[in-house]
């Protein structure tokens, strides 16, 4: 990094689909980060329709039509969080955008869409996007990228931590201490809320959430359906392990629709993901470790309910605080870090969680 603090804006569009999220940043030193501003552009019902069309397979044109959508609606985030924090455009050192995951299938492909040059052009600014190819291209999975900020920025001083965001699909870090890469190591557990907000739509149309715990503290888990969801290989997978919706997506929810429907397929649901997140925790993070949690998961009480209790039983150091009672609003948490992603010459990935064969700067640069 330079001596100078760098001015970043990082972007996220996750696999929740609610939005892209524009993350306003200053960096003075590697491990020292500050928030200035966050916005999120909300997607539409028509705009996430048109995402879920193409990750069900849509047409050349579709994916064409997106790629710039997406640039487009990056650029009203960036608008909207450039106003909210009272900044320039061309104060900003760079833009970070990864763009929204279409088909990620390691090690031998993770794709996203997304155009940087219209960014580039419209603001005037750096643009750096592509993140996830070159650590595919080292062997590794390509996801979780977030993990570098969990070691650099949002690491404990003195006891180890686990970073557990829940967002469409979930992912830890479990960080010996603050900026101590060495022995940290991440993954996706699984399904984070992606099912759950799939199932919800379908019982009331036009929500995107079951909003507030509701639909689900209407019904009650399935535990033969459990058990059986359960028992996917990708649970028993040790690390470094990565998922998306190709494999806990709407194909996903559709079958435990037909086989639990209405209320009881949202708590069984749940369950799913606090269940499995908790086994990945009692399975591959060693003991004593404070847990905080952060992203859409932790607006849904009874998933954070059914979590804790899970947790409970196992020798973490703390079940579950939430990210919010450290540091920022966790919402803008995956923005934060790819931000630090987008700083020059800086490698972004960690081998421990992603399976490259070694430390690399991600990312392809459009010019300002």
């Amino acid at each position: 990094m330079t001596e100078r603090p760098t001015l970043g804006i990082g972007l996220m569009s996750g696999t929740s689909l609610d939005g892209m999220d524009a993350a306003l940043v200053r960096f003075e030193g590697p491990t020292r980060v500050t928030l200035l501003a966050f916005a999120t552009r909300p997607y539409s019902p028509e705009e996430r329709a048109a995402i879920e069309t193409a990750l069900d397979g849509g047409s050349p044109a579709d994916f064409a039509r997106l790629h710039a959508r997406l640039a487009a609606w990056a650029g009203d985030a960036v608008q909207e969080v450039l106003e909210t924090g009272r900044v320039q455009a061309l104060a900003v050192d760079f833009i970070a955008f990864p763009g929204q995951t279409l088909w990620h299938e390691p090690p031998a492909v993770s794709w996203q869409l997304g155009e940087p040059a219209i960014l580039a052009e419209q603001f005037g600014v750096r643009v750096v996007s592509n993140f996830r190819s070159r650590d595919v291209a080292a062997g590794g999975q390509g996801a979780p990228l977030v993990p570098m900020a969990d070691v650099l920025l949002f690491g404990a001083t003195d006891h180890p931590r686990v970073l557990l965001n829940i967002g469409g699909m979930a992912n830890l870090t479990w960080v010996r201490r603050r900026a101590e890469e060495t022995g940290a190591f991440a993954f996706d557990t699984g399904p984070g809320m992606a099912v759950i907000d799939a199932l919800a739509g379908w019982l009331e149309p036009g929500a995107t959430c079951d909003r507030d715990g509701r639909l689900a503290a209407r019904g009650q888990p399935h535990e033969p359906t459990l058990g059986e969801l359960l028992a996917d290989p990708y649970f028993h997978q040790p690390p470094p392990r990565s998922t998306g919706r190709e494999r806990f997506g709407a194909s996903f929810a559709q079958a435990l629709h037909r086989r639990v429907p209405g209320p009881d397929g949202v708590a069984t649901a749940v369950e799913l993901t606090a269940r499995s997140i908790a086994a990945a925790i009692g399975t591959w993070v060693p003991p004593g470790a404070e847990v905080l949690v952060s992203g859409g998961g932790c607006h849904h009480p009874g998933l954070l309910a059914s979590l804790t209790a899970h947790l409970g039983a196992l020798p973490v150091a703390s079940p579950v605080r939430r990210f919010d009672e450290c540091f920022f609003p966790g919402d803008a948490k995956e923005a934060v870090a790819f931000a630090l992603l987008g700083v020059d010459g800086q490698p972004g990935n960690l081998p421990a969680a992603t399976g490259a064969a070694g430390s690399r700067v991600l990312g392809s640069i459009t010019p300002a």
